[in-house]
C-alpha cells in the first residue's frame, strides 16, 4: 500500500492534512531542508493519520514558501505544501495574466484575419 494525502488545508496557523500510508513513524516537514519541529501525527483508523503542524512565523516571508512532508529515514519526498505571500508576488502574477490576455488576444485576431483570407 502507497502513501497520499487526502486533505489539506491551513487554519489558524496550523497545516493540517489527513495521510494514507501504512505507518506514520519517522515523518518530517522541512522547509529549505530544516526540520521544523512540532509535527503531531495521530491514528484515525485503520491506514490513516491526522498531521498537524504549527507553521512557524519566521517562516513565512514575501514569495513562495515550499514545505516537504518527507519520511526521515529514507528521505523520500511524500507530498509537499506551498504557502504564497506578499504584494509583489500578486503584482507579478498581475502582470503575467494581463500578458497572457494580450497574446491571447492577438492570437484570435490573427486566426480570425486567417479565416477570412481563406475563406475557411
Amino acid at each position: 500500500m502507497g502513501h497520499s494525502l487526502e486533505m489539506q488545508r491551513i487554519r489558524a496557523g496550523r497545516w493540517e492534512a489527513v495521510l494514507t500510508a501504512p505507518d506514520a513513524e519517522g515523518l518530517q516537514v522541512t522547509h529549505l531542508e530544516r526540520p521544523l519541529p512540532g509535527l503531531e501525527v495521530k491514528p484515525d483508523g485503520e491506514g490513516r493519520w491526522l498531521l498537524s503542524l504549527p507553521i512557524p512565523p519566521e517562516v513565512l516571508c514575501s514569495g513562495v514558501q515550499t514545505f516537504l512532508l518527507t519520511d526521515a529515514p529514507s528521505g523520500e519526498t511524500l507530498a509537499h505544501f506551498t504557502i504564497v505571500t506578499g504584494v509583489p508576488l500578486e503584482d507579478d502574477l498581475r502582470a503575467e495574466i494581463d500578458l497572457l490576455r494580450a497574446e491571447l488576444d492577438m492570437l484570435k485576431r490573427a486566426f480570425r484575419r486567417h479565416c477570412v483570407e481563406t475563406g475557411a
